[in-house]
């Protein structure tokens, strides 16, 4: 069975619903609920995720001992849902993935990316090696860096250099802050 999305105005309905349970009277502030409909609806429009945006942002609200559940919260609870979001993503991810990942990691530390996928390969051997793995080939290296840019958690960029240079494409790591998340 499938489900379509909801749009914001659908969301905005179901997390009117849920105020009542989740909070008491007069906590959220105008818009809260509509904000976290938005980016529900932006992102997936699916009412679990709005849903749980609206209580994230609620938790913030407690965490900071304030009466109120205000906007910038909601924009901090999306900040913190997805860097959970990339976190479960990696813990779930095939083994050689991590390792991938880990050898760009690694470039990245050094100051060497945006990286050729075979600059990544040297490290990731290396790391095969000391985990007691054979390594995988080219082509799925280059199929775990897809995979990672699918899932938002690296970024590529193809470069073109025509005849003389070929085409390639340079990864880097996405920019999150998990220091400061795991801070909050």
């Amino acid at each position: 069975m499938s489900f379509s999305a909801y749009n914001a105005t659908d969301l905005a309905k179901v997390l009117k619903q849920r105020e009542s349970v989740a909070f008491h009277d007069g906590v959220l502030e105008e818009g809260v609920i509509e904000m976290c409909a938005a980016y529900g609806a932006k992102d997936s429009g699916d009412a679990r995720q709005a849903l749980d945006l609206l209580l994230e942002s609620g938790d913030i609200a407690r965490e900071r001992n304030v009466d109120h559940v205000a906007e910038e919260y909601v924009a901090q609870a999306r900040e913190r849902l997805q860097t959970d979001q990339v976190i479960e993503g990696i813990i779930n991810y095939s083994y050689h993935g991590q390792l991938v990942l880990w050898a760009l990691t690694l470039l990245q530390e050094q100051g060497k990316t945006p990286s050729r996928t075979r600059e990544i390969r040297e490290p990731y051997e290396m790391l095969c090696e000391r985990e007691g793995n054979d390594p995988v080939s080219d082509r799925a290296v280059r199929e775990y860096l897809a995979e990672l840019e699918t899932l938002g958690i690296i970024k590529s960029a193809e470069i073109n250099r025509g005849k003389s240079g070929g085409k390639f494409k340079k990864t880097r790591i996405e920019s999150v802050d998990l220091e400061r998340e795991s801070r909050s």
